[in-house]
Order: C-alpha cells, then structure tokens, then sequence
C-alpha cells in the first residue's frame, strides 16, 4: 500500500509541475496587459516604468524563476486590477464554486443513480427508452444553450426563479453559503440543475449499463429463486454492487464540475471563481488567471488521488497491479 502511495503522490506532484510550466507559458506568453491597464495616451516612461512595477520587462524565464520561488511560498502573484493578492481573491470565490459544484453533483446522483437502475430493470419499456432518450439529450445540448432555455423557462414565462445572482447568504463557520436560505436556495437551483445536466447524463447511463451486468450475475438469479422481493433484490444485491464503479466516476468528476462551471457561472452571473477567470480573461489580469488554473489543477490533481486511494482499498488487486509494476 505504501510503495501504491509513494508512486501516486510522484505522478500527482509531477502532473502539477508540468501544468505550471503549460500555464504560465501559455497565459504570459499572449498579449500585453499594459496596453489595457494604463491610459492610452501614456508616455514611454509610464508605460516603462509600469511594466517595471509589475515584473513584466524581465525575460520570460526569469518572470517563471520568480513565479515558482513565489508559489512554493503561498504567493501567486498581486493582481494588476485588484492590487491584492490573487490567491486571496480566487480563495473569495471558491466557496460559491463549490456549493454550486456540490449541490449540481448531489442533483445529478440523487436523480441519475435512480433513473439508470430503473431504465437498466426495465430496457424494453417505454418509461426506460425514454430516460435513455433524455440522457442523449443531456449530452448533446450545449451547456450555455441550456441556461438560457432554463431562464427563459423558469425565469421569464413562468417567472418562478430569478434569472441570475447568488441571492442571499448567510455565514457558516467563516463561509457564506446560499442553500440555507429560502432566496439563496431560489437562486441556486437553475445553475445547479443547469452544471447537473450533463453530469446526470453520465450517471444515468452508467447506472443502466451496470445494472444491465449486475442483473444477469448468479447471485441475483439465486436471490429470485430463492423468493426474495423486488426490492430487496434491487437495494441490497444490485445497487450496492453498481454503485462502487458510479462512485468512482462521481468522484473524478466533481473536478471537472469545479473547472467547466464557467460557463454556467457566466450565464447566470453566478460569482464564482469562472466568472472571475472570465473577468481576468478580458482584462489580462496574468496573475488571477494563473491563480484560478493553478487551483483548479490542484482541485482535479488531489480529487484523482483521493479516489485512486479509496478504490484500491475497495479492490485491493488495483494496488497489487500498481506494485507488480
């Protein structure tokens, strides 16, 4: 177990060291800042002396030296527009990504996992074929497209649920949540279900497809044999063996919730760390976009960890392969 540990913290600590260089390459290596942040009608001297004061007349090499020393202290670098630290203010924004992130994975388990079981007992029915046909829909559908149905849906025709906004909150040791209160809840329920969809889609799917395998194992034919009911079967022998491989899925893919919920973010101007990255985008503010790619690798990196460690302990020949090596 130990020498499993060992070689997935290496290829962890090595996944980040390669997408610091890919990130801080690619993001300092377009555009000028300078152009946007200072008056266009600015002397030589200014400009020279703002790119001084922000470390941007130093070679590129140098700018990462700096970048690498500063990050393996804490410091990622003061925002051009903010003129605060970039950790900090992505570190503001976390907490709203998150909620949403989680509260869109407890939506797409708790309606996915049901679904799939019930469209992998019964395939052949119309009720089944149906969830399947809704499941393609899920994956097809462009996300942004989504929203703004779900806005104009729920939002502007039947004017149900705001349109946009965080609403409000209140604090839960040091953090400021929405789902607690009744218009924090409102607000939150169409991006959820919006950043849901997809994520739902997948579950459903991978549900029926295990479903499908789990039914035809000799367990569950001796199980009806033996007279047990149908719903013993299904909640005892069948999904509790589907739900180790959906567990897995659902883990890896809370990361990808955490980094695509830009899109969702923007389109119901949710104030989450996406719809920061895409203010910072416009105003090439490097630092914050540094800052919110750099966390969010490390979100996806420790996420994958996690769940490689909790699966070679519910199957131990994962490690053992790993070992042999």
């Amino acid at each position: 177990m130990i020498v499993y540990l060992v070689r997935r913290l290496g290829q962890s600590l090595v996944a980040i060291a390669a997408m610091a260089v890919l990130v801080f390459v690619g993001v300092y290596a377009i555009g000028n800042p300078v152009d946007i942040l200072i008056n266009p009608e600015s002397t030589q001297a200014q400009i020279a002396a703002t790119m001084q004061r922000l470390g941007l007349d130093r070679p590129l090499w140098e700018q990462f030296g700096i970048f690498v020393w500063n990050a393996l202290h804490g410091d990622l670098g003061i925002s051009f527009v903010y003129g605060r630290p970039a950790m900090q203010i992505i570190l503001e924004r976390l907490p709203a990504t998150m909620e949403l992130a989680l509260v869109a994975l407890v939506l797409s388990v708790s309606i996915g996992i049901p679904l799939g079981v019930l469209a992998g007992l019964k395939p052949n029915s119309i009720g089944g074929r149906s969830i399947m046909a809704g499941s393609i829909l899920g994956f097809s559908l462009p996300n942004f497209w989504q929203g703004m149905l779900l806005i104009l849906i729920f939002a502007v025709l039947l004017g149900w649920l705001p349109a946009g906004g965080r609403g409000e909150t209140v604090e839960v040791l040091g953090i400021r949540v929405s789902f607690l209160t009744l218009d924090g809840l409102k607000h939150l329920i169409l991006p959820a279900m919006n950043l849901a969809l997809f994520k739902m889609s997948l579950v459903i799917r991978l549900a029926r497809a295990n479903t499908r395998e789990v039914c035809l194992q000799d367990y569950v034919k001796y199980a009806r044999a033996k007279g047990l009911s149908s719903r013993r079967i299904v909640l005892v022998h069948i999904l509790k063996n589907i739900l180790i491989p959906v567990v897995t899925i659902i883990g890896l893919e809370l990361g990808s919730m955490v980094a695509f919920a830009i899109v969702t973010e923007t389109v119901f101007a949710w104030p989450g760390m996406g719809k920061l990255l895409i203010d910072s985008i416009n105003l090439l503010d490097r630092p914050v976009i540094v800052a919110y790619l750099m966390l969010t690798v490390l979100i996806i990196v420790t996420i994958n960890l996690v769940v490689d460690v909790i699966y070679s302990l519910l199957d131990p020949r994962v490690r053992l392969s790993e070992v042999d090596a």
